[in-house]
């Protein structure tokens, strides 16, 4: 535990107080004493009502619970008598002010990238911008693949030919096609004049469906050489927004990874974080993109942004950290800490102090995930408008994207933007954990279908489809994003190109990739579909019945074979393993994992949810066994084992009773039952704190 030192009344970690005062007030002019005292006074004010809404979570679901066992039908009648449904909200529109365009009137891929790893913070926020040759050279978006052994010309041609192809569609001439322009110097007639935006040095700029197409010209380069006209490459905006996760996608058990997290976010706001590391045996650094100008049609500037519009999501209600001790004892409430953290960091970018801008509508940008329903997204409102009186800010400065992903959220979606109507910017699905919370929630009313088969259970397309809808009811079009989920396999960009162009045509004007890579790939779609006259066209129809939404899918008197079985609880327990074993010996929260097919995915705590509590659901239904589950982690940490081969830090489960990673895996699933809503943070902190106590 580290040491603390008083700050009006609070217990906080040496570590913590020291970069407060150290790294973030002094820039600010903001005096330390009576910045702690507002922190004491939220903890104080809030505290107490987060502890609350946690006891309401267990009691709803202990009614359900109790229905479930006595053999009674949780239907909607039931829900709303508990309080579980409230009632729909009279129309409203949203009242949101001063977002973004990024946010508000521009449709294109999301990012969300763990704020530990400023490496990979830095390339997504630079993933604003991304060669299209790049990404179809070195993806299966187009047939076949390089030849090793420096650049394949063959390649090459074919790369050449499909971007041209793709800015036939996007920005057509007034004759012929790109693969036949000649000579630019004369000029570039297009179709649309009012396409062209302006020029720099050494490319044509170009915009449709509000995305910003860069044609670079440079005869003297190595592709740019060979070509008729002289093109070298084709620059799309890309990622508009991206989301610094300190939720999900990292492992931060202790005031030390919460100060790294907080540092980081720092670095982006002013516009400093640099990551310098080893690449073929020379040092590489990184650092945030300067903004792009460019010369426009009548000789004035234009100047573009260089870096996605960043967000910052913190944890959600359940966690609290030993950074921070309240008055009375005990940890405080994470995310309030890290509400009041971000904020802070933040003004860095609100007063323009930094080198680089973020928002220059003079807005903060909080996701906030894992709320269940409509009194915790008002207690959310609440928790903000206190810090924004903290700080000096103006009323919903400080604005909140809220991820609907629990099932709670989802069936009162309607109320719960209606809690935060002045201040949101942004609604997502969450397939991953809505179903782990859809298992949990109805976790003794039987045994669950298989996991593979829940996409195309009855109650995702009902979640899918309300989720738009009910956003467009609601006046988010022109105003706030609706998002949807992740891609999660980011070596199957063919398969990406295929099937995720459903979320452009369903109407959410951004949606999740695993990498910039599939950033620029998937902005493809948002210049094929004009989501907003998408919008539009979807605007008037009817918001699906919650019956659809209520459908669990069990698996009814379903006969089980012992092959089906084994297969499903392997499936689960690699997953469960590949996933846990780094993020316990080496604080890893996402990363790539190879599956059980060797197929690598991009695994986060959502992913494990959903694993554990499906073996949980089987092993409380007598689907499964116990000695059938122990075989199944045992034949998978073995397999884990060999597909980390090659990891100089990894440290082998199979046949080690020791490994503290198989031990917190074990729990996760022989312990699902009772964790609270089915997450896997309480365990997964408590066996990291464990294993760094270790190490």
């Amino acid at each position: 535990m580290s040491a603390t030192v008083n700050r009006a009344g609070l217990a906080v970690a040496a570590e913590l107080a020291t970069f407060v005062e150290g790294a973030v007030l002094p820039g600010l002019g903001i005096a330390a004493d009576g910045w702690w005292a507002g922190v004491a006074d939220i903890f104080a004010r809030f505290a107490p009502q987060n502890a609350a809404l946690l006891a309401k979570r267990e009691t709803l679901q202990a009614a359900v619970d109790a229905r479930y066992k006595a053999g009674e039908p949780v239907d909607e009648a039931f829900l709303r008598g508990i309080g579980y449904l409230v009632p729909e909200p009279a129309p409203f529109t949203i009242g949101t002010e001063n977002v973004d365009a990024e946010i508000a009137t521009m449709a294109g891929p999301q990012l969300v990238v763990p704020i530990l790893n400023a490496r990979f913070v830095l390339n997504a926020a630079n993933a604003r911008w991304g060669s299209l040759y790049d990404a179809f050279y070195g993806t299966d978006a187009l047939p076949g693949a390089a030849k090793p052994g420096g650049y394949d010309v063959e390649r090459g041609a074919q790369v050449i030919a499909a971007a041209k192809a793709f800015l036939d569609q996007a920005v057509p001439l007034a004759s012929g096609s790109w693969a036949d322009l000649g000579d630019p110097s004369g000029g570039i007639a297009i179709r649309n004049p009012d396409q062209y935006v302006g020029q720099s040095a050494r490319g044509r700029l170009f915009r449709h469906n509000g995305l910003h197409i860069d044609v670079v010209f440079d005869p003297n380069s190595a592709i740019g050489s060979s070509d008729p006209s002289g093109i070298s490459d084709v620059i799309l905006e890309s990622a508009l927004t991206t989301i610094c996760d300190l939720e999900d996608s990292i492992a931060a058990v202790d005031a030390e990874d919460k100060v790294a997290a907080y540092a980081n976010w720092l670095g982006l706001m002013k516009g400093d974080l640099e990551e310098t590391f080893d690449k073929g045996g020379k040092a590489m650094t990184r650092c945030l993109n300067a903004d792009r100008v460019y010369t426009g049609a009548h000789g004035d500037q234009i100047t573009l942004a260089g870096r996605s519009l960043l967000f910052v999501r913190n944890v959600g209600h359940l966690m609290t950290t030993p950074a921070v001790h309240l008055a009375g004892g005990g940890e405080a409430p994470e995310g309030i800490l890290d509400a009041i953290m971000t904020s802070t960091i933040a003004m860095y970018d609100l007063r323009g102090l930094g080198t680089l801008g973020n928002s220059r509508t003079g807005s903060v940008y909080i996701v906030k995930p894992k709320m269940h329903g409509p009194e915790e997204c008002r207690f959310t409102n609440a928790l903000f408008d206190a810090v924004e009186d903290l700080l000096g800010l103006a009323r919903h400065t400080v604005k909140v994207g809220v991820m609907d992903e629990e099932r709670r959220t989802s069936a009162n979606l309607a109320a719960c933007i209606e809690a935060v109507k002045d201040r949101i910017v942004f609604i997502n699905t969450g397939f991953l954990d809505r179903t782990g919370d859809e298992m949990h929630t109805a976790m003794h009313g039987g045994a669950m279908i298989p996991k593979a088969e829940m996409k195309a259970s009855a109650w995702i397309k009902s979640y899918e489809d309300r989720n738009v809808r009910i956003g467009l009811a609601h006046g988010l079009s022109g105003r706030a994003q609706i998002g949807k989920g992740m891609w999660a396999a980011p070596d199957r960009m063919a398969d990406m190109m295929d099937q995720k162009i459903g979320h452009p045509m369903s109407g959410a004007n951004t949606a999740w990739v695993p990498s910039p890579t599939a950033a620029t790939l998937h902005a493809m779609h948002y210049h094929k579909v004009d989501v907003f006259a998408r919008q539009k066209e979807i605007a008037h129809e009817a918001i699906p019945a919650l019956d659809g939404l209520l459908s669990v899918p069990f698996a009814g008197g379903r006969n089980w074979t012992a092959e089906e079985v084994a297969r499903e609880l392997d499936n689960n327990a690699q997953g469960i393993l590949g996933y846990v074993v780094r993020w316990i010996d080496q604080g890893i929260g996402c990363s790539k994992v190879p599956d059980i097919n060797d197929i690598g995915l991009m695994e986060d705590r959502a992913t494990l949810r959903i694993s554990s509590q499906h073996i949980a659901n089987w092993l409380l239904h007598g689907v499964a066994t116990e000695a059938g589950v122990n075989a199944a982690f045992a034949r998978m940490a073995a397999k884990v084992d060999a597909q980390n081969a090659g990891d100089p830090l990894y440290q082998p489960m199979a046949g080690n009773p020791d490994s503290i990673a198989l031990q917190a895996a074990r729990a996760l699933v022989f312990e699902g039952v009772g964790q609270p809503s089915g997450y896997t943070e309480p365990l997964l902190h408590a066996y990291r704190a464990k294993a760094k106590a270790a190490a």
